[in-house]
């Protein structure tokens, strides 16, 4: 059986796939420019801010990062090289291990924040209106919770 999208479909999915690429790429383009920090740099540091104690597990964290363990891992070695991360074993669970926010991660984060903030809203936001900016919410929220859903069903099964 062959699966096919009507042309306005069609239309939409390629502007989604263009746009969203340029728009990723040009957004790295300038935190790295401005910071040195990749993408999924500023993402971990963010997430670990906001976390209680600044740690997460890894597994919370690769789930929010949607990352392979292999791929967080990786992520987070190159962050401990550079002092922006730690890992430690877990209090709770001697088996597992978590990823600490460091002082200079904390610092890189707060450095990079307004830099990477003026990118996203003159790269995306600023060429949305409200109306744009709650429909966009409300697909890629719906689109997401469906998504995770999809991975938890999938992580389950295996």
């Amino acid at each position: 059986m062959t699966e096919s999208l009507d042309h306005a479909r069609l239309t939409a999915w390629r502007a989604y796939i263009e746009a969203s690429q340029r728009l990723f790429t040009r957004l790295e383009d300038d935190l790295r420019a401005a910071s040195g920090l990749s993408f999924a740099d500023y993402h971990v540091l963010v997430l670990l801010s906001e976390a209680p104690g600044q740690r997460l597990r890894m597994g919370e964290l690769a789930d929010r990062l949607v990352f392979s363990p292999s791929r967080l891992t990786y992520q987070v070695s190159s962050m401990q090289r550079r002092g922006l991360v730690a890992r430690q074993p877990c209090p709770q669970d001697g088996r597992g291990s978590e990823a600490v926010l460091t002082a200079a991660g904390l610092m890189a984060l707060r450095e990079a924040a307004p830099h990477h903030l003026h990118s996203v809203r003159t790269q995306l936001m600023d060429d949305l209106d409200d109306a744009e900016i709650a429909c966009l919410t409300r697909i890629f929220t719906r689109l997401g919770r469906r998504l995770q859903g999809t991975v938890d069903a999938t992580l389950s099964n295996s």
